[in-house]
């Protein structure tokens, strides 16, 4: 086969470098990649206008799948523009990428299919906003309907600094036009669990419960990012609450999808809140996760490919269940200085041709190839990810790694995983 992969992230260069693994495939294809898929196979750096363009030249090459990594061509309807022509899709339409395209479409739906999530409200108007959280109280969090990056999301400690949120949002626009609505959701108190799973419109398949880290700093300190990090598995799923988020949030997800007439071929993303070993839903995105996606392929055993194809041959309930190595795999994210504000670029990175061995490796996220060397170009930089026996092992090894790879002024967090150690003392 001939799998191409949209994005250029290091989620996509993960799905890469596990593809590229799989037997069935002779070729996998970056569009437009980064200077790290040069160990994986061509990037397809040409192309200006993906829904123009791509689908002819999948046809032309002879694609036999693609897998679109993020959410943006998702939303603008790229997986709908290749089905039309023929192609096989790894990824929802834009009837199910409107999921994360909008908040608030989120929100209505879990709320019409009684998938347990926080109470909200909608609103556009920012004197209003603004006296529904006085009446509530904090803290709150203020969160941008449309796209924002991973970054429009305030979880405000203080009436204060959830009205500033507001004024930023509907007032100042510093999201654009995602932001000309807002939800406000009561905060919940709990731990944070990521829950990835196939979905093909017939049959939902959960994989590995992750853990992702949001704020910048050590011990959840600091704005929220996209991810400063990730695990696999996390031991606070356990088997009770495992088949509570299967039966209440995935199960009633697929059943919603059903009901309203959406032919979901993709990941559904469910990033969940667990209170008092229940699990709330806080947001749907339609894609792999990054930076969950690196550690989960890390993890995962099984050839991955097959499940792909499944997924986008709405043939996935006749799959086999996926298997997975023992042990732990971790992803230490390493950002430019300045994230999650403006980054500051153009930094030359050490060591990226370095062997990691076979339980580690480094995955691109924001790099560009300058004068003969890869620079650091973008807010969240390399996913630098490893597997161990335990989760103290892993994190050694990811750690050992990033030391070889700094450049002056990088952010990392040096806890990732953190919460899974203090359960394993």
């Amino acid at each position: 086969m001939k799998i191409a992969v949209v994005g250029s992230g290091g989620r996509e260069h993960a799905l890469g470098w596990k593809i590229k693994q799989s037997p069935l495939v002779s070729e996998t294809i970056g569009v437009p990649g980064n200077p790290g898929w040069a160990k994986i196979g061509p990037c397809w750096t040409d192309i200006a206008d993906l829904e123009r363009d791509l689908p002819a030249r999948c046809r032309q090459y002879g694609i036999d799948l693609v897998v679109i990594g993020p959410e943006a061509p998702l939303v603008a309807g790229l997986a709908d523009r290749l089905r039309d022509a023929g192609i096989a899709v790894f990824g929802p339409g834009a009837a199910g990428a409107k999921f994360e395209g909008s908040k608030i479409v989120s929100k209505e739906f879990m709320a019409r299919h009684g998938i347990p999530t926080a109470e909200f409200a909608v609103f556009d108007d920012a004197v209003e906003a603004k006296a529904y959280i006085r009446q509530k109280g904090a803290p709150i969090v203020i969160k941008a309907d449309g796209l924002a990056a991973g970054k429009g999301v305030v979880v405000a400690a203080s009436i204060a600094e959830a009205e500033a949120a507001v004024t930023d949002m509907l007032e100042n626009r510093v999201f654009g036009d995602a932001g000309s609505k807002i939800l406000i959701e009561a905060c919940l108190d709990g731990e944070e669990v990521s829950v990835l799973a196939l979905c093909d419109g017939k049959s939902i398949v959960a994989m590995m419960p992750s853990q992702d880290h949001k704020r910048i700093g050590d011990g959840d300190t600091g704005p929220n990012t996209g991810g400063m990090g990730a695990y696999v598995p996390t031991t606070l799923v356990d088997d009770k609450l495992n088949a509570a988020i299967y039966n209440d949030v995935l199960a009633r997800t697929l059943a919603g999808f059903r009901n309203e007439g959406i032919d979901f071929r993709g990941i559904v993303y469910c990033g969940l809140m667990i209170v008092a070993g229940k699990p709330y839903t806080l947001e749907y995105n339609v894609r792999f996760g990054d930076p969950e996606c690196q550690p989960l392929m890390f993890q995962m055993q099984s050839d991955i490919v097959p499940y792909l194809l499944a997924t986008a041959q709405a043939t996935l309930g006749d799959m086999p269940p996926m298997q997975w190595h023992g042990g732990y795999s971790l992803c230490v994210v390493m950002a430019n200085p300045g994230y999650p504000g403006t980054p500051q670029n153009g930094t030359p990175i050490p060591n990226l041709d370095g062997a990691w061995g076979d339980h580690a490796d480094v995955f691109q996220a924001g790099t560009k190839a300058e004068g003969g060397k890869v620079v650091a170009q973008g807010g969240r930089v390399l996913g630098v990810t490893a597997r161990g026996r335990d989760i103290a092992e892993a994190q050694a090894r990811a750690y050992a790694v990033v030391e070889r790879l700094r450049w002056p002024g990088c952010q990392v967090r040096t806890d990732i995983g953190h919460r899974e150690a203090s359960r394993r003392r």
